[in-house]
C-alpha cells in the first residue's frame, strides 16, 4: 500500500506516527497501521478494544496548515463522514454520533482520536487515529455497544481494501476541502438528526434535538420545552 507504514504490533499507531513525524515530516495522507496495539486508546480515560489481526487499527498524518485553529473541528467532520462513506458500501444505518464515534443503528462501529500541534494561530501537524471493528466476532470488554462489519453483514471483509478505500475518501475530501459541503454532509450523517431523545448533562436528564453543531464543534440542543443548549465534548452524554 503507498504512502504507508506497517508494523505488526505497536504500543500505539497514533504515538508511532508522531516519533516517525518529528524524524522526518511525513507526507499529506501517510498511513501507519497495525494489526495490535498493546497501549491502543480511545477518547482521554478510555480504552480500545481489539482482536489481534481481526479489525483496522491506523493513524493519518496530515498538515492542514490552511484551517484555522478555531475551526480545527473541521477535520473531525471531514474523517468522519468519510468513513460513513466508505462503511456505506458495505451495509445501511451508518451514522455519525456526535463528534466522532460511527456508529450503526445503536451500537458503536468505530472511533476516532485527533490529536494536533500548533504553529503560531495555524495546526501544523495532526494525526487522526481510527479504530474500526471489522472482523472481530465477539467482544470480552464492558464497552456497553460494540459491533464489528463481521457481525453486521455475517461477511469477513478485507481489511486491507477496506483500509484503502477510507484512505482515498479522507484525501479526496480534504483535498478539496470544501468546508459547506463537509459541514452538510456531516448534519445530514448524525446519529439523532431527527427527533427528540434522552440526554444527560450537569447531573440533569432531559429531552432535546439536536439543532445544530459549531465550527468549534460545540453540539445545539434544544429541549423539548423550547430552551437552547450547547455543550462542548464530555460536557454532554447520550442517553442510549
Amino acid at each position: 500500500m503507498k504512502n504507508s507504514f506497517y508494523i505488526k504490533k505497536t504500543p500505539s499507531t497514533n504515538a508511532l506516527s508522531w516519533g516517525m513525524n518529528r524524524e522526518k515530516p511525513l507526507t499529506e495522507g501517510f498511513v501507519v497501521y497495525t494489526d495490535f496495539q498493546t497501549e491502543g486508546k480511545g477518547q482521554p480515560g478510555n480504552s480500545w478494544e481489539s482482536a489481534k489481526a481481526k479489525n483496522l487499527l491506523f493513524s493519518m498524518v496530515l498538515h492542514p496548515l490552511q484551517v484555522p485553529v478555531a475551526e480545527v473541528f473541521l477535520l473531525s467532520q471531514l474523517v468522519s463522514i468519510a468513513l460513513k462513506t466508505t462503511l456505506d458500501e458495505y451495509t445501511g444505518d451508518i451514522t455519525v454520533k456526535w463528534p466522532n464515534d460511527i456508529y450503526w443503528k445503536d451500537l458503536k462501529l468505530g472511533g476516532i482520536l485527533i490529536e494536533n500541534s500548533l504553529q503560531g494561530n495555524k495546526i501544523r501537524t495532526v494525526v487522526i487515529g481510527i479504530g474500526l471493528n471489522v472482523n472481530q466476532k465477539s467482544f470480552e470488554s464492558n464497552a456497553p455497544n460494540p459491533v464489528s462489519l463481521l457481525q453486521i453483514t455475517g461477511k469477513s471483509t478485507n481489511r486491507k481494501q477496506l483500509l484503502q478505500k477510507i484512505q482515498m475518501n479522507i484525501m479526496s475530501l480534504y483535498s478539496s476541502l470544501d468546508t459547506k459541503k463537509i459541514r452538510t454532509k456531516y448534519a445530514e450523517s448524525m446519529y439523532r438528526k431527527d427527533g427528540c431523545h434522552l440526554y444527560r448533562a450537569e447531573n440533569e436528564t432531559f429531552s432535546g434535538k439536536i439543532t445544530g453543531v459549531m465550527p468549534d464543534g460545540q453540539l445545539e440542543l434544544e429541549t423539548v420545552i423550547g430552551e437552547q443548549k450547547k455543550y462542548y465534548f464530555k460536557e454532554v452524554q447520550f442517553i442510549l
